[in-house]
């Protein structure tokens, strides 16, 4: 028997912009252009694998759910499995792979996989939040943009922080159906509570994921108290695109959270990788702290800080069950781990929290 998570959570996206287009009509554009952006990442024409994707997540086991934490460092979906539905789903979520921002769990117990399913992920993207979380503004209660958020790990935390919207944006079909594999067993644990519900018009999902670059959203929404974007610029061949995109999402006064990696410097350092830079092709710009903080002022934003400043180690990106391909580990100087592969300094994250 296949399930309608996918059909359900597209329908509670469409009434969740419907709703805030009643206050802000900048969410019509948004609306108008639904349709296209949900329909495109089926099309197997733009994706091969849609098809494959979907039926996994179609086939996925209805369980009954006994607690969903979404605010736990592994996103934990308490619920027994019997031995057939945990193979079964088991089956379904590995041909979801490669998995890259976690860890979830799904049944069992924390450390123990074998009555449960730990999706034990490349990234520690737990990590992450852990370094994010406590000089973020508050986002009870927010509209929460997640730009270039992956499998929605990162967005749910914000659900489990208390946003009152969370939309995640990412273009990777891939990615789309992996978030719709967690929303699944999720269910409606992350919906509004109203005391006084109309169940025809709340209960709505806060977590929402519309498959789309940031590029295609309409400009200048301003529909946003918070947005994140973490890891995205220096895949941007035009940084200062990014930032002023990133910008005409937020609404006066909102809070921009910018994670993305830099290099020592002054504030005129900036590495171009000539071609790889740790055997990614897609990197454009690594900026200093100090220059990268000058970038956001050009772009209009103001209290632009700089909270947190990690080199990422191979404990917290590698490989797994889950990600059996190359990892940080892969990509360093095996003579030097303080160099990638080419001789660039090895990957240092930053995070910069600025305001519209």
């Amino acid at each position: 028997m296949l399930n309608d998570t996918i059909i359900n959570a597209e329908r509670e996206l469409y009434l969740t912009l419907l709703e805030l287009a009643q206050q802000q009509p900048s969410a019509y554009e948004w609306l108008k252009q639904l349709p296209t952006w949900l329909g495109d990442i089926k099309d197997k024409a733009n994706y091969a694998h849609a098809p494959a994707y979907q039926a996994s997540v179609a086939r996925l086991p209805n369980l009954t759910v006994n607690n969903v934490d979404l605010n736990s460092d592994t996103l934990t979906i308490e619920t027994s499995l019997n031995e057939s539905e945990r193979k079964q789903a088991m089956a379904l979520l590995k041909q979801l792979m490669p998995w890259r921002k976690g860890p979830f769990q799904i049944g069992g117990q924390i450390g123990d996989d074998e009555s449960g399913i730990k999706i034990d992920t490349e990234w520690h993207s737990d990590w992450k939040w852990q370094r994010v979380a406590p000089h973020l503004g508050e986002l009870k209660g927010r509209r929460v943009l997640d730009v270039g958020g992956g499998s929605g790990y990162h967005g749910w935390r914000m659900a489990g922080a208390g946003a009152n919207t969370v939309i995640i944006i990412d273009p990777s079909c891939l990615f789309y159906h992996q978030f719709m594999a967690i929303r699944h067993f999720v269910g409606a644990a992350d919906a509004h509570t109203h005391a006084h519900a109309h169940t025809h018009d709340r209960g709505r999902y806060r977590t929402h994921y519309i498959p789309v670059p940031l590029e295609a959203l309409p400009a200048h929404s301003q529909l946003f108290d918070t947005v994140f974007s973490m890891g995205v610029l220096y895949h941007r061949q035009s940084p200062f695109e990014h930032l002023q995109q990133l910008r005409g999402q937020l609404v006066k006064g909102g809070e921009l959270v910018l994670e993305t990696l830099v290099i020592e410097g002054d504030a005129n350092t900036v590495l171009v990788p000539h071609d790889r830079y740790a055997q990614m092709n897609n990197v454009y710009f690594l900026p200093s702290v100090a220059a990268l903080v000058g970038w956001l002022e050009k772009a209009g934003f103001s209290e632009v800080r700089c909270v947190d400043v990690a080199v990422t180690s191979t404990e917290e990106q590698r490989k797994t069950e889950w990600m059996t391909y190359h990892s940080l580990a892969d990509f360093l100087d095996p003579n030097d781990s303080t160099k990638t592969m080419e001789g660039y300094p090895a990957p240092m994250r930053a995070t910069l929290i600025a305001k519209r």
